[in-house]
């Protein structure tokens, strides 16, 4: 997997401890690096039936969505003074590094969904902890 180089923690227990801060930068991170891959994976397989392809551009577009919401809460939380401003651009500028390029030609599409499955995982378990953090009352 492209994000493989990424340090991330194993486990519920180890996300947990990691603060907030460092925890949202994490998430920016991931989600960055899925960018370019997704994009790349949906101009090499135009040749996929119409349902699948449409599924992919989908999950592409949901991506960009969920990286454009989770940074709006970075900004609300950095306005509450929840975390400090030194996350402007950090997810971008190092995500940029892991993209693939021409790896994701010679990845199998089963690593390639395979990789994309773990990552999302890991996004969907550090959102949950992050929200338990900031809204304590939703009794996680």
């Amino acid at each position: 997997c492209h994000t493989s180089g990424m340090l991330t923690p194993n486990g519920k227990e180890y996300a947990q401890k990691i603060p907030r801060e460092e925890l949202t930068h994490l998430i920016l991170k991931l989600l960055q690096a899925w960018k370019e891959p997704l994009s790349h994976f949906n101009q090499h397989h135009q040749e996929l039936p119409d349902d699948s392809l449409s599924k992919a551009k989908q999950i592409s577009n949901m991506v960009h969505e969920l990286k454009t919401g989770v940074e709006k809460v970075t900004e609300k939380m950095q306005s509450m003074g929840i975390i400090s401003n030194s996350l402007n651009g950090m997810a971008s500028s190092e995500a940029a590094g892991l993209s693939i390029g021409n790896e994701a030609d010679t990845m199998s599409d089963s690593d390639f969904i395979h990789c994309f499955r773990r990552d999302s995982n890991k996004v969907q378990s550090y959102l949950k902890i992050l929200k338990c953090r900031i809204m304590p009352e939703n009794s996680c």
